[in-house]
């Protein structure tokens, strides 16, 4: 029986459409709605001849127009424009070396810059009160193969002689293809005299079809004399918590499986890699793996010294993969078993990684630790802290997100000299300090992944763990790698955000390159400039999985302008907000949650007067005084949902969730960030023909366009996917058709939804298939290691039976289901609307 007034489900009619408001440039109407040129992404010009372009013939050109949009007449405000790629570059013609190469500027997924075009002077940028940075991503995808970057393989690698920047498609040659010309610095260098030989035939070639001079993102193969020592074997220490807590959650028995399952997948195509395993409690348990060709058993070695603990064998305790695989497979089928009857709470987690470090620190490599329980013997121990008293006080940041215990931080120095990164899983029910712990991963590149209240007796939390666990195996590796980001005369690198240590004013250090996080380093104007188009550079020095010295080198061209109006027209909003967080989230630890909401807020007002003030001025006369540049339309909707986030909304929240927001938000590459700041939202009862289904070019399932974030736009009878990034979430309205919760749950009546952390059930009919589909779409990625669980959400109806038993658990669950709808008032903060108002308010004052 229909709902009186509700369409059938699955028809067009659900879901009211919203046209596209328009954007004009300033004194032009248009109805284009988005920015000129932004549907083509970055603007790729070509030079007639690749001999003629110098610095002296290269002419500005008109830059992004100015468009203005009124953010209060344009609501809801225009999601799509969250999938648009980032104002063109716009380049002179002359710029590459190479006529017409579509490859010569640097594609947005490897770095974004804030501003699109950059300003001339400090007092310029310092006028704008936008930022410059850039949002740096230097490896896209899990696996290299996924994609695959061009390769110099003949290990001839040429270099400015001054600033050190690499050969790159903008640079010039001069005095008859003799000497090069750094496009950074303008030194005229050699040309290496076996540039222009093949190194396998010895003949002469063509230069101009060098991958380096071709592509703006290149490999290196770097010849020895980058090498500080011989390439090592890819080495993983799994620090494996054995307590009580580990055993009864079944934690101890899925981490164990997972390796099992996974070893197949750990990259190890040179036959190198190696793995120990180092059970904790009270005590350090270490295991001794024989190769199968000595045809021993595994034996343990149990060392109860917590202040000094000693490494017993240390040689050989590291074993070999493919040499031992049968007695790794032994062990780790039995593992379980050795502690099936332990009684011991204790959990020494310091001695265990100062152990696993002794292990690898000759080699270096990679620390997973997996713990059910909080630190509490040994060096690092950490005690419950009292978060009743400050939580959602002025002091909750310095109290309860700060290090409460300097180890973590210490170790990383020590960690960082030998090469060694750490990887944390965290699965305890009760509280971890997440806080404290995140500092080792954070300064060692590596990363904490937390599962609140984590049971094996739940087949989806095993699931979104044991994958979560392979990804990260299996992840291609970058070992003894650093970082450094160049930029033309006039401009310095000033400040590093991300997960890395800095090893020097302008050096990264990463002991192990994650493939599945994302850096902002900030750029200061410390010379006026002069040309028409600065460059930027960054190269990582690295050594393949494989056993390969390598250097990945990025370099992009950008224009320069004395305009602040072609300033704000050439703002990227996704790069600023990727900015913003970064110094919200320092904010938190430096000061307080308040101060960084404030910020936030400080950001955008300073922002809204420029433009009103500075930008077009003159132009608005009687105009809302909410006009902005339409590239930065979305800027006020993303900083106002980052307030409400769970890592800096006000209100009580349990910390060691708080420090895992903030620990995403500063690592998230910016695809995702975005998302976890403003949640995609599928409407799924209403979805057109093609939806869920595979596409008949591509055969990649096809997902519905996005809608807002917004209970406005959700209807009391339909069906919506929301995406955080983290967590899924199906939403069922409360009055949903008999047939709709039948075709898709396979029960008669919405009250016999399972709600909660469950999967789908498949069944046999096409609308299943397809929200099947389109879940299972969003939930892939080749370039994260995250795994999200479906959490099935029912809304509220008049109808809903009264049930103390599951009453508290629907509310919590659709309360916090309904937290991702960020444009909606939340928690006693405005909705957007409101938000909008209030920014008016503050504006006109």
């Amino acid at each position: 029986m229909n709902i009186a007034g509700a369409p059938q489900y699955g028809q067009p009619a659900y879901g009211q459409q919203y046209p596209q408001v328009g954007a004009a440039p300033i004194g032009t109407p248009n109805a284009g709605g988005a920015y000129p040129g932004a549907a083509g992404g970055y603007n790729y010009n070509g030079v007639t001849s690749p001999h003629d372009a110098t610095a002296a013939t290269r002419q500005a050109l008109p830059l992004n127009q100015l468009y203005q949009t009124d953010l209060l007449k344009e609501l809801p405000p225009p999601i799509h424009d969250l999938t648009l790629p980032p104002p063109p570059l716009v380049i002179p013609a002359d710029t590459s070396l190479i006529p017409n190469n579509p490859n010569a500027n640097t594609p947005p997924d490897f770095i974004r810059s804030t501003l699109n075009a950059i300003p001339t002077t400090h007092s310029l940028l310092k006028k704008s009160k936008l930022p410059l940075a850039v949002v740096l991503r230097p490896y896209i995808s899990l696996q290299d193969e996924t994609n695959p970057v061009k390769l110099v393989s003949d290990t001839v690698i040429a270099r400015c002689r001054r600033c050190r920047t690499y050969i790159n498609p903008f640079v010039t040659f001069t005095e008859q293809n003799r000497r090069w010309r750094c496009n950074l610095c303008s030194l005229q260098n050699d040309v290496p005299k076996a540039f222009d030989v093949d190194d396998h035939t010895g003949l002469i070639t063509n230069r101009y079809e060098r991958n380096e001079l071709n592509h703006s993102v290149v490999e290196f193969i770097a010849p020895p004399e980058y090498m500080v020592r011989a390439p090592q074997p890819l080495s993983y220490v799994f620090v494996i918590d054995v307590s009580i807590a580990s055993v009864k959650s079944g934690l101890l028995a899925t981490v164990a499986t997972t390796i099992l399952e996974t070893l197949d997948r750990i990259p190890n195509s040179d036959s190198r890699s190696r793995i120990a395993i180092i059970g904790v409690d009270s005590t350090l348990h270490y295991f001794n793996i024989p190769e199968d060709s000595e045809q021993g058993e595994c034996s343990l070695f149990v060392v109860p010294d917590l202040d000094e603990p000693f490494v017993p064998s240390p040689d050989s305790l590291l074993v070999n993969i493919k040499a031992a695989r049968q007695n790794i497979e032994k062990l780790l089928s039995n593992l379980h078993n050795l502690f099936a009857d332990t009684i011991n709470p204790s959990f020494a987690l310091g001695p265990a990684l100062k152990s696993a470090h002794n292990l690898t620190q000759s080699s270096g490599g990679k620390v997973v630790a997996f713990a059910s329980t909080l630190p509490n013997v040994g060096v690092g121990k950490l005690v419950q802290r009292d978060e009743e008293s400050v939580s959602d006080k002025p002091k909750e940041a310095s109290a309860l997100l700060s290090a409460n215990d300097s180890f973590y931080k210490s170790f990383a120095v020590d960690c960082n000299k030998s090469q060694v990164s750490v990887e944390f899983f965290l699965t305890s029910g009760t509280y971890q300090d997440v806080a404290t712990l995140s500092n080792l991963p954070r300064f060692t590149a590596g990363q904490t992944h937390y599962y609140p209240s984590w049971t094996a007796n739940n087949i989806e939390d095993v699931t979104k763990l044991s994958k979560e666990i392979s990804n990260t195996l299996s992840s291609d590796i970058a070992l003894d790698a650093v970082l450094r980001t160049r930029g033309s005369s006039g401009l310095r690198m000033s400040a590093f955000y991300g997960n890395f240590f800095n090893r020097s004013s302008d050096l990264c250090s990463f002991p192990t390159f994650p493939r599945d996080q994302g850096y902002v380093i900030e750029i200061s104007i410390e010379e006026n400039i002069t040309k028409p188009v600065v460059y930027l550079q960054t190269a990582v020095l690295h050594t393949t999985n494989f056993g390969e010295r390598r250097i990945r080198v990025i370099t992009t061209a950008i224009p320069t302008t004395s305009n602040i109006s072609e300033v704000y027209a050439s703002a990227d909003q996704l790069a600023l907000t990727n900015y913003y967080t970064q110094k919200a989230v320092e904010k938190v630890y430096s000061s307080s949650l308040n101060d960084a909401r404030d910020l936030l807020s400080k950001y955008l007002l300073d922002l809204l007067n420029v433009y009103k003030k500075e930008v077009v001025a003159g132009n608005l006369g009687g105009a809302s005084p909410l006009m902005f540049s339409t590239n930065l339309r979305m800027l006020p909707l993303l900083l106002h949902s980052l307030s409400k986030h769970i890592g800096l909304r006000p209100g009580k929240v349990p910390s060691d969730h708080r420090a895992n927001a903030l620990n995403l938000l500063a690592s998230l590459p910016l695809p995702q960030l975005v998302r976890y700041i403003y949640p995609t939202v599928y409407s799924l009862h209403d979805i057109p023909d093609e939806a869920g289904l595979p596409d008949s070019e591509t055969n990649q399932i096809v997902l519905p366009n996005a809608i807002n974030s917004g209970a406005e736009h959700f209807e009391r009878y339909g069906l919506y996917l929301i995406n955080n990034t983290t967590e899924l979430f199906l939403w069922i309205g409360g009055d949903a058709v008999p047939d709709l919760v039948n075709d898709v749950f396979g029960v008669p009546d919405i009250f016999q939804v399972p709600i909660g952390k469950y999967e789908l059930p498949v069944l046999d009919n096409e609308f299943n298939e397809k929200v099947r589909n389109i879940i299972a779409k969003v939930r892939e990625g080749d370039d994260t290691v995250l795994y999200q669980n479906l959490y099935i959400v029912r809304g509220g109806s008049a109808n809903e039976p009264i049930n103390a038993a599951n009453a508290r658990e629907v509310s919590s669950l659709r309360l916090w289901a309904a937290s991702q709808l960020v444009e909606d008032r939340i928690n006693n903060q405005p909705s957007y609307r409101e938000f909008l108002s209030a920014t008016k308010d503050k504006l006109a004052q």
